[in-house]
């Protein structure tokens, strides 16, 4: 499955590590933790692929790619919730 945001969602990364997402469906923006980041980055930088962002993340992390896939498909329905993101056609 790919993942791909809404075309209205812009994307800043903080100092701190931390990115905000900002929406015009959204008050305020939503920020995010580090790990959470790098799951945003590596999922532009892949089509929203989640199987191989888990993949790569399980990887550089030296995790279980279940783990990964598991905390990616939580955060990616929470984004969904928020009217961040959507299902690719």
């Amino acid at each position: 499955m790919a993942i791909l945001p809404n075309p209205d969602v812009t994307a800043v990364v903080l100092e701190d590590g931390c990115l905000e997402l900002h929406s015009q469906q959204s008050e305020k923006p939503i920020r995010c933790a580090p790990v959470n980041t790098a799951m945003w980055i590596a999922m532009r930088q892949h089509g929203g692929h989640l199987d191989t962002v888990a993949d790569l993340l399980a990887d550089l992390w030296d995790v279980d790619p279940g783990l990964v896939r598991s905390d990616l498909d939580l955060w990616v329905s929470e984004l969904g919730n928020a009217g961040l993101v959507h299902d690719a056609p």
